[in-house]
């Protein structure tokens, strides 16, 4: 290959699923925006629907385009941006699920759409998006009469357990929600984990899907091997890369492989512990990520390798995000398009 193979374990995302499932009171939906965080949403949407998953949940209406012809008529998909101007007909004809924002998406979506579902995103604090409270005072009735299906919110803390503004969120919510009768969801992956107190009727996990914290337990979901073009042995004192910022102290063997940022490996990651693997063993990156190419240091594998890799059970998507300074949503969604995919089931 000359190019990387990253090879996506469904079998792995719809195990992961399950475990959250398991672990929710009521439905447990699935957030697959962002190309299915990167790995492929038609892929991933279809093996979560073979699982279960019936209520589904994209950033903006044209992510659904490709996911409804995969997923049939019957399961729900909802909107996180709402009912954007100029997305009619794309809500009416994909029987999308608008999760409305503000007093003018209620206005556009009963004028334009009588009739046709939609829920309400709430704001408790986050300040993105969602209705505020003398928003959604002066128009619960409205919404609630004309037919409101869900109402969430988004917690913005859920990954620190002991963090004030869960519980805060959570009391705002309930005061916001409570005795309406509408199923609720407040809960993405940290939400879950946080207990049965912020489930509701619909979880919605996300980046707990793909193997990222914070759900510790997550089956890793994505393997990327990377091949070497090249290798060569520097004596002591030579330099690698652009600007000499890594300078060899004993005789090194040195592989060069085809990634770099232009397939989503961060250049922050450079001289930061990024580390790759063969067999086992570790190999340090050294000297900068360039747009193609990453230098490797495979000295003490005594072998010239055919490929290293970046993701895999050794490495885990939040280890690499680290030597990147990010966290592991931004290493997954920045995956180029470059690569040779596979998708797999082990």
């Amino acid at each position: 290959m000359s190019t990387g193979l990253l090879t996506i374990r469904l079998d792995a995302i719809a195990e992961n699923w399950q475990a959250l499932a398991a672990k929710s009171a009521g439905e447990t939906g699935a957030v697959v925006k962002a190309d299915g965080y990167g790995l492929g949403a038609k892929q991933v949407a279809r093996e979560l629907a073979r699982a279960g998953a019936r209520s589904f949940f994209v950033a903006v209406a044209e992510e659904a385009v490709p996911l409804r012809p995969v997923l049939g008529e019957e399961p729900d998909i909802y909107v996180f941006s709402g009912h954007m101007a100029g997305d009619t007909e794309m809500i009416r004809d994909l029987g999308l699920v608008p999760l409305l924002n503000s007093i003018d998406q209620l206005t556009r979506h009963v004028e334009a759409l009588p009739g046709h579902p939609f829920g309400i995103q709430l704001d408790t604090g986050m300040n993105r998006l969602g209705m505020e409270w003398e928003e959604w005072s002066a128009v619960a009735e409205i919404a609630l009469e004309a037919g409101a299906s869900l109402l969430m919110s988004h917690l913005a803390c859920a990954d620190e357990p002991d963090h004030p503004m869960n519980a805060y969120q959570l009391d705002l919510f309930r005061q916001m929600t409570d005795g309406t009768g509408v199923p609720r969801s407040l809960a993405a992956t940290g939400g879950i984990l946080l207990g049965p107190d912020y489930h509701f009727e619909l979880t919605r996990p996300g980046i707990g899907l793909y193997g990222g914290l914070p759900f510790a337990g997550a089956a890793p979901a994505a393997r990327l091997d990377l091949p070497v073009v090249q290798c060569r042995t520097l004596t002591p004192g030579e330099v690698v890369g652009y600007g000499n910022t890594w300078q060899a102290e004993r005789e090194t063997r040195l592989a060069t492989i085809n990634c770099g940022y232009a397939d989503g490996m961060l250049r922050s990651a450079s001289g930061n512990g990024l580390t790759l693997w063969y067999e086992g063993v570790p190999c340090p990156a050294v000297g900068r990520i360039s747009m193609d190419l990453i230098t490797v240091d495979v000295t003490d594998l005594g072998r010239d390798p055919e490929y290293l890799s970046l993701l895999c059970p050794e490495s885990p998507v939040d280890e690499v995000a680290a030597a990147a300074g990010t966290i592991g949503y931004e290493v997954l969604t920045s995956l180029g398009s470059r690569y040779q995919r596979r998708y797999a089931r082990s």
